[in-house]
């Protein structure tokens, strides 16, 4: 019997095929992207993952605000708790003291915010196929990201034995030594097309302080910059940098903007301003807001389009983080609903929207 006449072409498609992350803390994402998590599963949601591998991640401090502070902690427990190694830079004599402040990730279902339960389906007679599939994604969630109780101190089991590397930059006159140490570290994460063995994270707090010797060294700082975003390009790692950007000349703040994948800002919420309060929904639980004002694109050019690029910080039960879209508070002054999960940043159908 003749074989059957198989219809062939001379072009084919040159894709190099990734295998699906292995280690736990990872998530495929577009276009061959691997994205690690934020430590904050709104941000995650936001960013459309989380932080890229290989990207350079910069966070403009506010004076008034330290809210930058916990993106830091956020990012290093959820790294401990994935068992990733980490190295933490700052300006401090005892750099390896502020891991004493990293949030705990909540173990129990009674301390985590209210989520869909699955066990609920039996009072409720779903298929045992659907709950199966809820499990299932609720343990990917889990795998991936955690919610931490910013009340909770990370426990020592997740700080003992862990491959935690701390730099002080205090007494640094110049930043050669450290530009020796990041590389080392980075070594240790070799891109590879085939798999992912390892991955690393960076954390750097308070870049451009006045406290270090190297302060006034503008471009030796923005070389610095721009040689370790050339490490992470080629690495399995990902840096996030906190800087004060009115410690710097403008021309080298943008520059640093500039050089950044994911550039983030914070912004300190007025205390005691009327008109603030009558506008936004839920003003009293605000902490402060978050700016998102580039996003990382990893492997494409297509730009990242947001819900929203202002976010309000809260502490819900006034332990876990959480980002929601502004809100424009109904007319009259009564209390609004929240929309931060429906991805709408306008107000009440009864007033106008309001674009923030």
């Amino acid at each position: 019997m003749a074989a059957p006449n198989v219809r062939s072409s001379s072009f084919s498609r040159n894709i190099s095929v990734v295998s699906s992350p292995q280690i736990p803390g990872l998530k495929c994402g577009p276009n061959g992207t691997t994205f690690i998590s934020t430590g904050i599963r709104d941000l995650d949601r936001i960013l459309g993952g989380g932080y890229p591998l290989g990207s350079l991640v910069m966070v403009m401090e506010d004076p008034e605000a330290p809210h930058h502070m916990d993106l830091l902690r956020t990012f290093m427990s959820q790294g401990l708790v994935n068992n990733q190694p980490l190295l933490y830079a700052s300006p401090s004599k005892d750099p390896r003291g502020f891991l004493g402040t990293l949030p705990h990730p909540a173990s129990s279902k009674e301390d985590k915010p209210t989520v869909p339960d699955p066990d609920q389906g039996e009072s409720l007679r779903i298929a045992w196929q659907y709950r199966k599939y809820m499990e299932n994604q609720k343990n990917a969630i889990d795998d991936y990201s955690n919610d931490f109780d910013m009340r909770k101190p990370l426990e020592r089991q997740f700080l003992s034995g862990r491959p935690i590397d701390c730099v002080s930059l205090l007494d640094s006159s110049d930043l050669s030594v450290a530009q020796d140490y990041f590389a080392t570290f980075l070594s240790k994460f070799p891109r590879n097309s085939s798999s992912i063995a390892s991955i690393g994270r960076i954390a750097i707090q308070s870049f451009c302080s006045p406290l270090c010797d190297y302060s006034e060294k503008e471009s030796d700082m923005l070389s610095f910059i721009r040689l370790l975003k050339s490490m992470l390009m080629v690495s399995n790692a990902v840096a996030i940098v906190t800087f004060p950007p009115s410690m710097l000349s403008p021309s080298s703040s943008k520059r640093l903007q500039h050089m950044a994948d994911t550039l983030l800002s914070i912004k300190a919420i007025p205390d005691g301003d009327k008109e603030l309060e009558t506008l936004l929904t839920g003003y009293k639980d605000i902490n402060g807001f978050l700016n998102i004002h580039k996003v990382a694109r990893i492997n494409t050019q297509a730009p990242v389009i947001l819900e929203a690029k202002t976010f309000s910080m809260s502490l819900k039960k006034r332990r876990f983080l959480a980002l929601e879209c502004l809100n424009q508070a109904p007319v009259d002054g009564s209390s609004g609903t929240s929309y931060g999960t429906s991805g709408s940043c306008s107000g009440s159908s009864k007033s106008g929207a309001l674009d923030f």
